[in-house]
């Protein structure tokens, strides 16, 4: 088959989207209050916090959204926090999400989970209940967490889960604290027979500080827990093989490629609808407008946004190994199209790790002939330390047409966050 241009295939494209824009699948951040004290989150409050709990939307607000987007023909909803169960009526909340056919996933830390609160989900199971495991111990769960005693109350939410053969998963963020019991945790799930996940992607919290960035592992960690990983090679590679370059031509790519205001949406505890969880630039409230108003015309802006300059992450065919998105530009860097300097390093060492050959992508400093094409060296050589000198069969990338990720998320999604 011929091969389309950018300009013609983004033609036909945008006509079929705008006429089918349905939001599938959404998050909604019930509050940002928290039991824990994670070194690594990025947008968790004190339980006591009296002004975030004054703004958040109220009950009766929270159910009026609910029903827009039943009538939106949303399916999917993803219930997330800080911890969903600070809330005292978010069963209430939750409720009427599943009385009006919504599919549910929620999103937990697992500490507030008591036998009526699990015997409830009996009665009103959801999709999916994932809960973070922060690590295989006390001593490093709670060196993470901040609150002695989290570890046993933690463990004690998935004890009451798993007996009723609720649909739970369990997963981790790997930080400098717990990247040692990553495979002691995926221990505990295998011992309950359920899923386990983990990502090692660390955002700065939406307050602005980078202090999550102080638990973040270096590129090599990152790379070597990938490696040590089977399945996680394979899903690299497939990633890879799906995600390669795009040649844009004349055309200017717009700034999202992703699922967020074609399919996916999210709204944050005080009624703020963005286009992700982790995007705060471009917010509509609606709680003094309308869910209809916030996704047929705010979000649908947002998302045809075209990019004003082309970078070094416009041609890149290290997208699928990357996970770059205007969400993390915006937060590292205070600009959504400004490359976000570890990701790329960890794209690239991932790459090379692999054994992938990068074709050019324009003015990068980590490739062959970039100023820090030394410091991938090096980055290279704290791996192969780390990995014993293991390497792995080469994978050839093949070209890809311009397209868009509908899926409604990025490319790291299928990775677990």
């Amino acid at each position: 088959m011929e091969a389309r241009t950018y300009a013609e295939f983004s033609a036909r494209v945008h006509a079929e989207v705008n006429q089918q824009r349905i939001p599938v699948n959404g998050t909604i951040e019930i509050t940002h209050r928290c039991p824990l004290t994670c070194a690594h989150c990025y947008n968790n409050l004190p339980m006591a916090d009296a002004g975030a709990r004054a703004r958040e939307l109220t009950f009766e607000e929270h159910c009026r959204v609910i029903d827009e987007l039943a009538d939106l023909g949303c399916l999917w909803v993803l219930y997330t926090g800080g911890e969903i169960f600070a809330r005292r009526d978010f069963l209430d909340i939750y409720t009427h999400a599943k009385k009006r056919g919504l599919l549910v996933t929620l999103f937990t830390n697992g500490t507030l989970i008591t036998e009526s609160l699990a015997d409830y989900l009996v009665k009103w199971p959801p999709f999916s209940i994932e809960i973070t495991l922060y690590g295989a111990t006390a001593e490093t769960y709670e060196a993470l967490t901040g609150i002695p005693g989290s570890y046993a109350r933690c463990m004690r939410g998935i004890e009451l889960l798993a007996e009723r053969r609720l649909p739970l998963k369990l997963k981790t963020v790997a930080v400098s604290i717990n990247r040692h019991e990553i495979a002691a945790m995926h221990a505990i799930a295998d011992r309950y027979g359920v899923e386990f996940k983990f990502d090692a992607m660390i955002n700065p919290r939406i307050d602005c500080s980078s202090s999550p960035l102080a638990v973040r592992l270096t590129p090599a960690e990152v790379v070597s827990l990938d490696l040590l990983d089977e399945e996680r090679v394979v899903e690299w590679r497939r990633m890879l093989a799906s995600f390669g370059p795009i040649d844009y031509g004349d055309e200017q790519p717009q700034v999202y490629d992703c699922g967020g205001g074609v399919n996916s949406f999210a709204i944050d505890p005080y009624g703020d609808m963005t286009i992700c969880v982790l995007s705060k630039n471009d917010r509509y409230n609606v709680r003094d407008g309308s869910v209809y108003e916030g996704w047929q015309t705010f979000l649908r802006a947002v998302r045809d946004r075209k990019a004003t300059r082309l970078t070094k992450c416009t041609r890149c065919a290290l997208k699928g190994l990357c996970g770059m998105c205007p969400a993390n530009g915006e937060l590292e860097n205070g600009d959504p199209e400004a490359p976000v300097d570890f990701l790329c390093q960890t794209a690239h060492l991932r790459a090379r790790a692999l054994d992938v050959e990068v074709p050019e992508h324009g003015d990068c400093e980590y490739c062959e002939s970039g100023e820090q094409h030394e410091l991938m060296g090096r980055m290279h050589e704290e791996l192969r330390a780390i990995m014993g000198g293991e390497t792995f069969q080469p994978l050839p990338i093949p070209p890809r047409s311009a397209a868009s990720c509908t899926s409604g998320g990025c490319s790291s999604c299928s990775l677990g966050r």
